[in-house]
């Protein structure tokens, strides 16, 4: 596990009663894991061998920065997601990502970056409040260690047989599509359909939250078959933060401060 120290890390308030900090034990770690196996295998029937102790574990975990969001009145997690830089992530041998597109636009940029994934909130606490909280631990570590962009998969169910999807994607495109030079190409591309006029889309939460804080979807999405979901990838730049996230959620840059000044690291 990819640590940080009880004195650097970031915490939410501790008068609230839902907190977010990094993971600094194994128990963390695997109350994580354990939240990932129920909600993506039990909830959402991900094909994972979750093994006696029902945990989603894969090779980048140990490579990972774990950033939950605890509920102190039950003393348990509530949701977690992972932070992958671009440093461990040579030690990984590349990012998560990378296994489901074809990442030489991302890694051509050049600042610092860092990969989020395997995000998921507790059934019993799916609200803005929560994800916040979760954003609110992101944007502190990507400001804190100057990181210029964050990215990661955001997936859509299948379980209605695309109809969803169909609209989602139909709106990404039309409207938080990021330029064609930062598209990525799908390791499996997902067949996208024409959608229903009739259909009510409902965006997920955390493509949502992506969508809100100013994050573009880089191309065509992934099929996921053994998640039953499609996945496409989001890039924020972080200089492009959406300004009222960027007051809520960032402190306030020096005057003298460039948005080139940060070193500058290849994945």
């Amino acid at each position: 596990m990819a640590v940080i120290s009880r004195e650097t890390q970031q915490h939410s308030a501790p008068t609230s009663r839902f907190v977010h900090a990094f993971a600094v034990s194994d128990a963390d770690v695997k109350a994580c894991q354990q939240l990932r196996y129920r909600i993506f295998a039990e909830e959402m029937g991900a094909q994972i061998d979750g093994g006696p102790e029902r945990l989603d574990i894969d090779r980048f975990d140990p490579y990972c920065h774990h950033l939950i969001v605890r509920d102190t009145e039950q003393d348990r997690i509530i949701a977690c997601t992972r932070l992958l830089t671009c440093e461990a992530a040579l030690q990984a041998g590349g990012f998560y990502s990378a296994g489901e597109f074809e990442m030489s636009a991302i890694a051509a940029l050049p600042d610092r970056k860092v990969e989020v994934g395997r995000t998921c909130v507790d059934a019993e606490f799916r609200s803005g409040a929560i994800i916040s909280k979760l954003w609110q631990g992101l944007t502190a570590f990507v400001s804190n260690h100057n990181y210029r962009y964050l990215f990661g998969c955001a997936s859509i169910g299948l379980d209605d047989g695309g109809a969803q999807a169909s609209a989602i994607l139909d709106k990404i495109e039309r409207r938080y599509l990021a330029a064609e030079t930062l598209h990525v190409a799908p390791r499996r591309p997902y067949p996208v359909q024409r959608p229903a006029a009739e259909i009510a889309m409902r965006m997920p939460p955390l493509l949502k939250a992506y969508v809100s804080l100013g994050a573009k979807a880089c191309g065509a999405p992934y099929w996921d078959q053994s998640f039953n979901c499609c996945d496409v990838l989001m890039l924020l730049d972080i200089d492009e933060l959406a300004p009222r996230y960027a007051r809520r959620f960032l402190p306030p840059k020096p005057a003298t401060e460039r948005s080139d000044d940060h070193p500058s690291t290849h994945a």
